[in-house]
């Protein structure tokens, strides 16, 4: 009787942390993964609206306020889990902001910005987790996106954290594999996040999407997403594709760059001048309460600070 429940609920009483699940894919999969059995922190940058996606969950949770560009922050967060809730189990790097605008007319710290948050902070909550996962023998989800299939033109900052982090975890998996620890990559595809709201107003994004073949421009839902994702932490996948049907195009990358490229240029010498000299903008509300938070702390930082 013991076994059979352990095999229908494999995730029950293990713990799982999960970055920015304030909103989005990250509230979604705490929600999903807590409704599993997991017993779920949830890390984020905005302070009341973490704390109601906490208490929504139906299983026992934790949520820290923390940005994960902050190394010391994410150290106490470890410690604050084990305290809280125990080792954890599942580890989800999927904090993430998104700024959309020429690349000449992004500010050099938002574009830093994406790149700190998208990249380096996913490095840093594995290396303030990475203890806790080699002792449960655990498994680190990094969310990635088919931003790295193929980068698209007024998304620099965007394409290139998600490329690195798609390259950090590869290189990570050789390492802690003889440690028992998995490492998976998640790649998504459209999601109705905040991040993709008034997508149509951004010509390039627009066009991209308008271009692909009819099953490729549907919007998932973040619960769907999230479904997807529990399954594949369930197997501890290597790989996990949302929607799954993305799995089959892996073996056309090589195509992808081109093909994006092709479609951006038509799409760009289409354009007024001026909406390609528009300043680059940050978005959806998560990624610009990251960005408001960042800014008000640098502004309070005394000189040399």
């Amino acid at each position: 009787m013991r076994g059979n429940r352990q095999t229908a609920r494999p995730l029950e009483g293990r713990v799982a942390v999960v970055t920015g699940a304030a909103r989005g894919v990250g509230e979604a999969l705490a929600r999903s993964l807590s409704e599993a059995g997991m017993r779920v922190a949830l890390l984020g940058r905005e302070r009341a609206t973490l704390r109601e996606a906490a208490e929504a969950l139906p299983g026992p949770s934790l949520c820290i306020e923390c940005d994960v560009t902050d190394r010391a922050a994410l150290a106490d967060a470890a410690h604050g889990v084990a305290a809280g809730l125990g080792p954890a189990s599942v580890v989800v790097a999927n904090a993430g902001i998104a700024v959309s605008g020429p690349f000449d007319r992004t500010a050099a710290d938002l574009w830093q910005r994406v790149i700190d948050v998208n990249l380096t902070g996913s490095a840093d909550t594995a290396r303030a987790f990475l203890p806790q996962l080699t002792s449960t023998r655990g498994y680190f989800l990094q969310i990635a996106s088919t931003a790295a299939f193929g980068a698209a033109p007024m998304m620099s900052a965007y394409c290139a954290s998600k490329a690195g982090a798609e390259s950090f975890a590869l290189a990570l998996r050789g390492e802690v594999e003889p440690d028992g620890v998995q490492v998976g990559i998640a790649y998504l595809h459209w999601t109705g996040t905040d991040m993709l709201t008034g997508i149509d107003d951004h010509p390039v994004l627009e066009a991209l999407r308008r271009n692909q073949p009819r099953p490729a421009r549907r919007v998932h839902s973040p619960a769907q997403v999230a479904q997807w994702l529990t399954r594949g932490v369930t197997h501890r996948a290597p790989q996990i594709y949302a929607p799954p049907w993305l799995r089959w195009c892996q073996p056309l990358r090589p195509l992808f760059p081109a093909l994006v490229a092709r479609a951006a240029r038509r799409e760009l010498r289409s354009l007024p001048r001026e909406e390609l000299s528009s300043p680059a903008e940050v978005l959806g509300a998560g990624g610009q309460a990251d960005w408001n938070s960042f800014r008000t702390s640098r502004a309070a930082s005394p000189p040399g600070g």
